[in-house]
């Protein structure tokens, strides 16, 4: 015993001597258990530490200070934290220890030790008090006074002083602002997804007032392209699709949902209707069909086929999926680890988790899949009605019945009517109200046989008992639950005995309410910036990133709250900034003391999302279809890749003619093999919520942007545009497609490159007739020459499609 004393003293003040002689990245400022030591211990601690019960090792809790199992607690003459005192807290002597039967974490846990930086907070945080805070997502957001900052005459913006309060306290400044041709370009595709056209472009490139940015920024958020890019993120993060999942990836139709997304931001629904329509669109009293069809929301699941396990299971882990979207979406945290105990991170116990569930536990639908579908609609279900046809059927009704009441009154005289004359007239006008009767009835019936359905939410009139589930087994009930919200956070309102799926909604969108606010400016952050200012978007929890600017995160979620919970507000107040109009130019300067761009002293850079780059080919081409909402669509892709997944041999079979150049947004979504031309750039499968996409570079994404056949005919049409004016000459035609695709004009040295390369390979094709043949094929040339003048148009434009200012958002 006395050994082990000594070596635990000796150990101590080696460690000791190492940390204090180290350089503290938080030295320059206050600790902050949150930012600073709160992610030490989650990811190294609280695994066997932390809120869950059933694995909580020695009863000893190191997510909390206070209680009999608290780090605060002292058992058997040993204190675990000692404020202030690093030689009377255990906690201390076990991360700096090298004893294998005392370190922690241990080796058997397969967790790294404490680093030397980790030990060195872990020592500054003990010696300063050892001062635990509420964990920072599950509090309120409050707004915070306007920072004081160096650059005062930057901008006026808060948003922009929130920022350069950061950027002051790491020392370094904000970028000079992008060139215009760049700015407009960027704001084009990041609220449209599309680039300017060369009209706007130009207009806006020599428009010199001072509100000219503000009003391009007002058109593009009217324009029904913002609907489309908008709903794209929301798509992916709600995992929609055209199909079930599963075994045999059954056809399902869920358009309309998708439609009403796409409206839904177009017409600047209210985020907190938004939310509520969503969760609870069927429970409002007079339902209208855009809140029936946003319920839908709840049956985006995928769909088990009928036969392949047992209904209980489906159902089960139907009402699972649900939560997961649920607790993905509105709480930005990983709920769905709680369904088999209480989550190891986060204070969401297994109990919080079937509180949740058994909102979602009482849908009137069947678990499986049905056989013989042809129209992908399973009950229950909706017709969906445009606002014309809406106001036609009630003006029908409102005619039937009229001629009904007066049919009546007009029987009651007839029937006591003793002059054979009149009677005779009262019989010749009830048997033309019956005819008028039936001519509306008729058109009415045929309005209603030619609606599209949509998949709904409809709760059975007993409300289902739920369980917790043991082990997340679904035939082995544990406790009964009630309907509720997660016990850490503020109660939920409800409205009568039990709670309803609208006290819910209700709940997410309560001013009061943590995370509904946080989590969705933080998507739209990412939307425009690229990354959220939490960069773990699908995880606010503990074991997600600290926000970079949490007051600045905070004060956005209040205004968004305040304002309405204004969407379109919101995107003009982050576009409007400083901050997003920086230049996106590098510095070594600015590599080194900020690789990732965290501190926003630069423009945002990245590689667009797939959908973006196919749709900008087809736009720049003049090939895109503007055409909106309906049936989804099948672009060409390899035969076969259907056929190698399904057990039931489908086959893809493309669609033609305008429709496959529909934006992609209306692309057909198959789980079991989603269009490769979307994945092979990092588009999900949406087999599961995708809160953000990654992005990779990998030969496979150059093969395809050099050889996909579709981008290869869009190449060929501007090829066509470009050569149609007869008076132009090389140095302008190639000014003309590089303007159209890069929406820049190309100095000296990129005309004589591009020069250089369309003489080369118009002599190639001169030379090699056939390969021209092949690239001009079902188009009306003229002449091998022309072929081949063609042909090398057609290779350099796709060139450009492929450069890296094409594909990044700069």
């Amino acid at each position: 015993m006395i050994i082990k004393i000594k070596q635990r003293v000796s150990t101590y003040f080696i460690a000791l001597g190492m940390v204090w002689g180290m350089a503290l990245p938080s030295s320059s400022k206050e600790i902050s258990f949150n930012r600073d030591i709160r992610p030490i211990l989650s990811n190294k601690c609280f695994a066997c530490h932390g809120p869950d019960e059933h694995d909580r090792k020695s009863k000893l809790r190191l997510d909390r200070s206070d209680g009999s199992d608290g780090a605060y607690r002292e058992k058997d003459g040993t204190i675990v934290l000692k404020p202030g005192s690093l030689e009377e807290s255990e906690l201390w002597h076990r991360v700096i220890t090298d004893d294998v039967d005392e370190i922690m974490p241990p080796p058997k846990a397969k967790k790294e030790p404490l680093t030397k930086e980790e030990q060195a907070l872990i020592r500054e945080w003990i010696e300063s008090g050892a001062t635990y805070e509420k964990f920072w997502a599950f509090e309120s957001p409050k707004k915070s006074d306007f920072p004081k900052v160096k650059e005062q005459g930057w901008s006026s913006n808060p948003i922009d002083l929130f920022v350069l309060k950061k950027m002051n306290s790491l020392g370094m400044s904000p970028s000079e602002e992008a060139d215009k041709r760049t700015l407009i370009r960027r704001l084009s595709f990041d609220l449209t997804g599309l680039p300017p056209d060369r009209s706007e472009l130009r207009q806006f490139a020599v428009d010199d007032r001072p509100e000219a940015y503000e009003e391009m920024v007002d058109r593009l958020l009217s324009k029904n392209q913002y609907g489309e890019h908008s709903a794209r993120y929301w798509l992916d993060l709600v995992r929609f699709a055209d199909t079930n999942g599963m075994h045999k990836d059954y056809y399902r139709n869920f358009i309309a949902y998708r439609d009403w997304v796409i409206r839904a931001f177009n017409e600047n629904l209210g985020y907190d209707n938004f939310v509520r329509y969503q969760l609870a669109g069927d429970l409002f009293s007079e339902p209208s069909t855009d809140q029936l069809v946003a319920s839908g929301f709840n049956r985006l699941h995928l769909i088990i086929d009928v036969g392949t396990a047992l209904p209980e299971e489906s159902f089960f882990k139907n009402v699972t999926d649900r939560v997961t979207a649920v607790g993905t979406a509105f709480m930005g945290m990983t709920v769905h680890c709680a369904s088999c105990h209480d989550h190891k991170y986060d204070p969401l116990t297994q109990k919080d988790y079937y509180s949740l569930f058994a909102f979602f536990n009482n849908i009137e639908a069947k678990p499986e899949t049905e056989r013989g579908l042809k129209n992908g609609i399973q009950p229950p279900f909706v017709a969906v009605l445009s606002s014309d046809q809406q106001k036609r059927i009630k003006e029908l009704n409102s005619q039937i019945a009229e001629i009904q009441k007066k049919a009546e009154a007009t029987k009651k005289i007839e029937a006591v009517e003793k002059d054979p004359v009149k009677k005779k007239s009262l019989t010749e006008e009830l048997t033309e109200l019956d005819s008028e009767q039936n001519k509306l009835k008729k058109e009415s019936e045929q309005i209603n046989r030619t609606l599209p359905l949509a998949m709904v939410m409809k709760e059975r009139n007993e409300v289902r008992p739920t369980h917790i589930m043991k082990r997340g087994q679904y035939d082995d009930p544990g406790e009964l639950v009630s309907r509720n919200t997660p016990e850490f956070l503020f109660p939920m309102k409800k409205t009568g005995e039990v709670a309803s799926r609208m006290d819910l909604a209700n709940w997410f969108v309560d001013s009061a309410n943590p995370l509904t606010g946080r989590v969705a400016i933080n998507r739209f952050w990412q939307q425009l910036f690229g990354v959220g200012l939490v960069k773990t978007a699908e995880d606010l929890g503990v074991q997600g990133e600290i926000p970079s600017h949490p007051e600045l995160l905070d004060y956005l979620a209040v205004l968004f709250v305040e304002s309405g919970w204004d969407i379109k507000a919101l995107m003009k107040e982050m576009v409007m900034s400083k901050t997003y109009r920086q230049s996106s130019l590098m510095t070594a300067e600015k590599l080194t003391s900020d690789p990732e761009n965290r501190f926003l002293a630069r423009g945002s850079r990245y590689r667009m999302d797939a959908e973006m780059i196919r749709d900008q080919i087809l736009f720049t081409s003049g090939m895109l279809s503007n055409t909106m909402y309906g049936k989804s669509v099948k672009p060409p892709q390899p035969d076969g890749l259907w056929k190698s997944v399904t057990m039931i041999g489908e086959r893809f079979k493309a669609d033609s003619g305008e429709s496959i150049r529909r934006r992609s947004l209306y692309t057909y979504w198959k789980r079991g093999m989603p269009p490769p031309q979307m994945t092979i750039l990092n588009a999900p499968i949406r087999d599961a919520c995708v809160a953000r996409r990654e992005r990779t570079n990998t030969p496979s994404q150059a093969l395809l942007l050099l050889n996909e056949s579709e981008y290869l005919k869009s190449a060929r049409n501007l090829a066509l545009i470009v050569l149609t004016p007869k008076n132009a000459n090389l140095a302008q035609r190639i000014a003309f497609a590089f303007e159209t695709v890069t929406s820049k004009l190309p100095d000296q040295k990129e005309q004589v490159m591009l020069s250089d390369l369309l003489k080369s390979l118009q002599s190639s094709y001169n030379s090699q007739p056939a390969l021209a043949d092949a690239l001009c094929e079902g188009v009306q040339v003229q002449g091998a020459g022309q072929k081949a003048e063609l042909a090398a148009w057609t290779i350099l434009v796709n060139a450009l499609y492929n450069l890296d200012i094409t594909k990044t958002r700069e």
